[in-house]
């Protein structure tokens, strides 16, 4: 971990690629970019970087925006919401990358490479089995116009690629401290296409440059590439075209199963599947957060308004995250509980009809929803868990889950059933504790505590051995409903 000042005015940046759905290493990006700005009091530019028209997509892009609306991480520049360097998708960028590259081939900053891949790639193998560093020899650095003229002739059309300079180039990450790249270790790199196309290497960071961009936190897999960008910012710089280099901070590899970097191919990565199971946008980035952060040593549920207090850089650790779905869903679960009564049923409410939801719509009774919901807020891990907690108001008949009747129903059930019938039949059902003396009394009577009495119950009205609390769950279906289930599972055992 390493700390830095931060200067006034800060800038940060998320910039995605538009090629399939989000994941979440993306998203603990964005979050980390987003608070930093936040708290800050800063810029936080939101920027598409889609110049690969073979994988970039107009449904992935809407995924981008939909998906940042949802999390509720709010850009002050970027797509809908413009700004001074607009347009912010690099497809709509060209001539600028263009022009800079013509810039910096004139300076001598840059220069046309026609080696084939062919030969790039057979010097590679001779180097590596000499045991020397495989990257771009530089063959092409000082052509001489007959050279070029050879090579035009054999119809080759030249990638333009980038002069590293030929000294070390040392940075302070703001979460890895100093760092030092020998010349061997960075060779010339390509920024333009033989087609004219820019490429990465040369499109992020003349972005980052024009828009000013003071901060760059970015995952740890790009952190190779940034003494190349560095020695490109000082070209710019040189060229009028950036202010400064910015502080990059490279943040620590998101861990899956068998300790493998989690890969957005990895299922458990995909930010559609918390959103499915009914992840609160709040639960996941909490969690996310936890990812290479700490909020203190004894608090890991907050809020983003909290995080937003105490978030800064020099708090990122450098260690690899290991991703856990068990703490993720717990920490989910807490926030279901913070909501407050009216928040919750409505965050509820996409569960509670089709296609999620297993009853007709005509089923569905508002006031038996308001009333079993506050016992149902307590228990939930993800919002989809509500179906199947609360399917016994609104199905006709229970669900027939012949587990949990065969755990339940044991000799001796029916007569069971019979006494608390008889005793539910006679209850004031304007009091769950009523209810429970019912029940209590005809446990009593057969030999039974409430537990091992409760148990056929709650399989003959919901269907299921585990459930909300039982006898706020009876009041709500109410008397007749609950009697007719009794009378059902009672025909049931005696055949």
């Amino acid at each position: 971990m390493a700390s830095a000042a931060t200067p006034t005015g800060v800038r940060a940046r998320f910039c995605p690629s538009p090629t399939g759905n989000p994941h979440v290493g993306l998203v603990r990006t964005a979050l980390f970019n987003w608070a930093f700005a936040r708290h800050h009091q800063g810029t936080f530019v939101f920027r598409i970087e889609d110049t690969d028209a073979a994988r970039d997509s107009e449904e992935s892009y809407e995924q981008l925006l939909d998906a940042m609306r949802w999390l509720g991480l709010d850009w002050d520049e970027g797509p809908e919401a413009g700004g001074p360097h607009a347009p912010y998708r690099q497809s709509q960028r060209m001539e600028i990358y263009a022009d800079v590259a013509r810039r910096l081939k004139e300076a001598g900053h840059a220069y046309d490479c026609y080696c084939t891949t062919e030969e790039l790639e057979e010097r590679r193998a001779e180097a590596r089995a000499a045991g020397r560093p495989s990257g771009y020899d530089g063959k092409c650095r000082t052509l001489g116009p007959e050279q070029v003229a050879a090579y035009r002739a054999q119809g080759r059309e030249p990638i333009v690629r980038f002069r590293m300079p030929d000294k070390p180039i040392t940075f302070t990450d703001l979460v890895r401290g100093e760092l030092t790249f020998a010349p061997d270790n960075v060779p010339d790199y390509g920024i333009v296409r033989a087609n004219g196309a820019p490429l990465y290497t040369l499109v992020n960071p003349v972005d980052d440059a024009l828009m000013e961009i003071t901060h760059v936190l970015r995952g740890e897999d790009l952190l190779s590439s940034t003494p190349r960008q560095i020695a490109l910012y000082e070209a710019l710089i040189g060229l009028g075209a950036a202010k400064q280099i910015p502080q990059f901070g490279h943040l620590p590899y998101v861990m899956g199963e068998g300790n493998k970097k989690l890969s957005k191919r990895d299922p458990e990565s995909s930010l559609n599947l918390y959103r499915e199971r009914g992840f609160l946008p709040e639960g996941l980035l909490n969690y996310l957060s936890l990812l290479g952060w700490s909020y203190s040593a004894d608090q890991d549920v907050f809020g983003m308004d909290e995080m937003v207090a105490k978030f800064d850089v020099d708090g990122v650790t450098g260690n690899p995250a290991r991703f856990d779905l068990k703490k993720a869903e717990a920490i989910n679960a807490d926030h279901i509980r913070r909501l407050d009564p009216k928040a919750f049923t409505d965050a509820c409410r996409p569960w509670l009809r089709a296609p999620h939801a297993p009853w007709p719509a005509e089923n569905f009774d508002e006031a038996a929803w308001q009333a079993i919901a506050p016992y149902a807020q307590t228990r939930l891990t993800v919002l989809s868990d509500i179906t199947a907690n609360v399917d016994f108001l609104f199905l006709d008949t229970p669900v027939e889950d012949e587990a949990s009747w065969a755990k339940a129903m044991k000799e001796g059930s029916d007569a069971l059933l019979r006494t608390a019938r008889v005793k539910l039949a006679a209850a004031d059902w304007s009091s769950a504790d009523a209810l429970k003396e019912a029940v209590l009394a005809a446990g009593e009577e057969r030999g039974l505590q409430l537990g091992k009495a409760q148990a056929p119950v709650r399989v003959a009205v919901t269907g299921r051995t585990v459930g909300l609390p039982l006898f706020e769950s009876l009041q709500t279906l109410g008397r007749d409903r609950t009697l007719t289930r009794i009378d059902a599972a009672l025909t049931k055992l005696t055949g």
